[in-house]
């Protein structure tokens, strides 16, 4: 089981629509890509062609 990460300030914002939005600091602090095609994923995962984004 996967260690439950506290959220602070700066780890998320709420969309105009209202959902809960994290942010690349948060992604890094968990410190894995959970392959979910997040809007601020450090890891470059692009769940279009469900792989890493090649540089």
């Amino acid at each position: 089981m996967k260690s439950k990460i506290p959220v602070e300030e700066g780890d998320y914002y709420l969309t105009p629509e209202g959902y809960r939005c994290f942010t690349e600091q948060y992604h890094l602090k968990r410190g894995y890509c959970c392959e979910s095609g997040c809007r601020h994923c450090p890891y470059g995962f692009d769940k279009k062609i469900n792989s890493v984004k090649k540089k």
